[in-house]
């Protein structure tokens, strides 16, 4: 089971981003699936969580301009950014715990760098 992000980039405050994790392998159920990330020279820290059902959780410092979502069919979930600003600026994690038949196990994707900036 692996987990691939994508999406990071250089864009400017106020700009918009969308991150996108994709899980591949063999895969049963994926829940929760979450984002974290983690700024130079700081602790990595949760920025979203969705579960299969419920509501979603969003760290206070990005509610109302970030979004996470899944789509279960793709087994992929997606973090969409908008008025980034520059304390935004880190690298993004996707994180999930997969369900792959045998057992679970909690899965990290590679990263992927967010930079915000003018």
């Amino acid at each position: 089971v692996q987990l691939q992000a994508s999406g990071g980039g250089l864009v400017r405050p106020g700009g918009s981003l969308t991150l996108s994790c994709a899980a591949s392998g063999p895969i049963l159920t994926i829940n929760p699936m979450r984002w974290f990330r983690q700024a130079p020279g700081k602790q990595r820290e949760l920025v979203a969580h969705l579960g299969s059902t419920g509501r979603p959780y969003l760290r206070d410092s990005v509610r109302g301009r970030f979004a996470i979502s899944r789509n279960d069919a793709e087994n992929t979930t997606y973090l969409e950014m908008n008025n980034l600003k520059p304390e935004d600026t880190a690298v993004y994690f996707c994180n999930a715990l997969i369900d792959y038949g045998l057992g679970a196990a909690e899965y990290w994707g590679q990263g992927t760098l967010v930079t915000v900036s003018s």
